[in-house]
């Protein structure tokens, strides 16, 4: 894939890419094994270890199960020493994983993403599924539900010396920066009706050159290293979700994707908004879904009542405010579906009169009605 800053080499093979270092470098990484703080690694690695779903073959379940073996058999495939390799494992397809690098003066940045979110995003505080204690993993949450597959695996290579806190500092820095990517993205948590900031299974690696130079001490966001990390991490995650998703800025020009952290999908939405509607008109509405939920204009205020709740959920908007609020913002909801801005009053004044409950159950019904508030009024002269 590449030689960077004279210093590692990059490579893409039998669903592995990994970084061979042609000078020593420290890495701090996530990996269960040779992972931590460690001087001696000579190769990081991120490996598809199995398919996303229903994937039982016994090289996959190995991973778990004999993880020292597993490292050794996958390193032994590419000639590559186990007991100095720290490795990441994934689903994510090698053949979308994304590489940025950016340049300052005497410094270099390289970031290596692979990823996929659509079944795993999660927010950091979601509820857990397991409770690991003496050795195992107990189903605590969820008993009736496992997590699903979904990881974004992160590398970071640094051609400059830095001290140690500074390179475990880099960690947060890469870390932020993948959550303003999803946060970009408007990526919603499967777990709860929040937006993500990660996966459940997320895992990262960070590697600087090690040198007699004087080392830096500083990733954070008010250095230059601190800045090209965040660009060229969130520039990586963006482009693997890309190719791996589909996921595109474009792409989530939706109302039924801003919302359905509620517990909605599209079916769901059709007969919601269908029961404010006479048969014909709902008919109308299945046949045009897209035309009213890729709106622009529909889908920004769509989106601004889901932010407008998101204020209330994080407490910075008080709870007796909300009714107006959302009524409000419903109103303008309806008005960009059906166009006509002068109906405004009256769709405000019918919302409230509805809305009776400040929670996320009320606000849907308050969006499915906006909806077809507008539909019906779009076409009611014809």
């Amino acid at each position: 894939m590449g030689t960077y800053y004279d210093a590692l080499t990059l490579h893409r093979n039998n669903k592995k890419v990994y970084a061979r270092f042609n000078i020593p470098h420290a890495v701090v990484s996530t990996c269960r094994i040779n992972g931590g703080l460690r001087d001696d690694i000579t190769t990081l690695l991120n490996h598809q270890s199995c398919e996303p779903c229903n994937h039982t073959l016994a090289r996959a379940a190995s991973v778990v199960r004999e993880p020292e073996a597993y490292l050794e058999r996958i390193c032994r495939e590419e000639d590559l020493d186990h007991t100095t390799c720290a490795s990441l494992g994934t689903a994510a397809n090698m053949n979308y994983t994304a590489v940025e690098s950016l340049e300052f003066k005497e410094l270099t940045v390289v970031a290596v993403a692979t990823g996929g979110v659509e079944a795993n995003a999660g927010r950091a505080g979601d509820p857990a599924h397991y409770h690991e204690t003496d050795g195992t993993f107990i189903h605590e949450s969820h008993p009736d539900k496992k997590p699903t597959p979904g990881t974004i695996n992160i590398m970071v290579f640094i051609n400059r010396t830095l001290n140690r806190g500074a390179l475990v500092r880099a960690i947060i820095t890469a870390t932020e920066a993948k959550s303003a990517a999803l946060q970009e993205l408007s990526v919603n948590s499967r777990y709860s009706p929040e937006l993500a900031t990660g996966t459940g299974t997320d895992q990262m690696g960070i590697a600087c050159q090690q040198g007699d130079e004087i080392p830096l001490t500083s990733s954070g966001k008010h250095t230059k290293l601190g800045e090209l990390i965040g660009k060229t991490v969130k520039k990586a995650v963006k482009r693997t979700l890309k190719l791996q998703n589909e996921l595109t800025p474009q792409g989530q020009r939706s109302i039924k994707i801003h919302i359905e952290r509620l517990g909605t999908d599209k079916t769901k939405m059709l007969e919601g908004i269908s029961k404010f509607l006479d048969e014909k008109t709902a008919t109308l509405l299945k046949n045009n879904f897209d035309s009213v939920n890729r709106d622009p204009l529909a889908v920004a205020a769509a989106a601004a009542l889901m932010h407008l709740r998101d204020k209330w959920a994080w407490g910075i908007l008080p709870k007796g405010c909300m009714k107006e609020i959302w009524s409000s913002q419903g109103a303008q909801l309806a008005a960009a579906v059906s166009g006509n801005i002068h109906q405004i009053p009256d769709y405000y004044q019918r919302l409230s009169q509805t809305l009776i409950t400040v929670d996320d159950i009320h606000l849907l019904q308050l969006l499915y009605q906006a909806m077809a508030m507008g539909f019906k009024e779009k076409w009611k002269n014809n």
